[in-house]
Parts: C-alpha cells; structure tokens; sequence
C-alpha cells in the first residue's frame, strides 16, 4: 500500500480595501498594521475551504475537483494574523495554488475582497507552524519598530 504524501501551505491573507472601522485610525496605525488587516469574525475554515473549492471548478472543472476532493483541509486558521495553513496531496499541489492565486472574493457570509499569498511550501505541518509562529513574530517586531519611529 502507498502511502498519500501531503504539502502544507501557509498562506497569509490580505484585504486591499480596508474596513470603515480602523480607517479613521489610519494617522496613527503603522503602514505594516494597515496593510495587514485581521480576518473578519465570521471568516471559518470552512468558507475558506469552500471559496478554494469553488475556484478549482471554474478552473479545471470536475476534474481538478474531484482530484483534490480527498486530500483538501484547513488545519490552521487564525483571524488575527490573517494565516492559514492548507493541508493537499503532493501531487495537486500545482492546481490548489492556482486556484489560491485566483481567489478575489470570499464567500458570502463574509463576502470581503481579498488577495491569497502562498508564503510557504512544506512537507510537514511542523514546519508550517513554525513559519507561522516566525512570521507573526517579524510583524510584530516590524510593527513595534515603525511605531516608535514616529
């Protein structure tokens, strides 16, 4: 029996059109916290996981469907960074980042236009997490140092 080998890609979510909420705050936020807004509340894994689905068919159809139908999951979201991480088959790893490049729009409930970044390929979540963990704390660091040179 063959074992399935999986990639994890972490993706970083950006929204170019900030909410009406923080843009009266946009004197006093750093560039780096306005570029990277947090993911609204009601954004899931599983609207996430619906909006990849849905950009797969428009771009290969059925068939690039029913390749990923298996092995597709979001093991990580996180609304504050904006992160997540994608857990697909080895070989449609090509298909599932094109139809992440191609993601515009998030689904209806949160219904927010958005830009996908694939910041990370790896062979293990570990490895995912990690990446993770060391990006949120650069954005952090980044942020902290515009701050204070103001």
């Amino acid at each position: 029996m063959v074992r399935i080998k999986h990639r994890y890609l972490l993706i970083n979510i950006l929204y170019p059109n900030a909410p009406d909420a923080t843009s009266k705050f946009d004197g006093d936020l750093p560039p780096v916290v306005q570029f990277q807004q947090p993911s609204p509340d009601n954004l899931e894994s599983q609207i996430l996981l619906r909006a990849i689905r849905e950009s797969v068919v428009h771009l290969f159809g059925d068939y690039g469907a029913g390749l990923i139908s298996s092995s597709l999951k979001v093991n990580y979201l996180s609304q504050a960074t904006s992160t997540a991480i994608i857990r697909v088959a080895r070989s449609q790893l090509r298909i599932v980042w094109a139809a992440l490049t191609f993601i515009t729009r998030l689904p209806k409930p949160v219904n927010t236009a958005c830009v996908i970044h694939v910041v990370r390929v790896s062979g293990t979540i570990r490895k995912a997490e990690e990446a993770a963990i060391q990006r949120a704390r650069e954005s952090v660091l980044k942020a902290r140092r515009e701050a204070e040179g103001k």
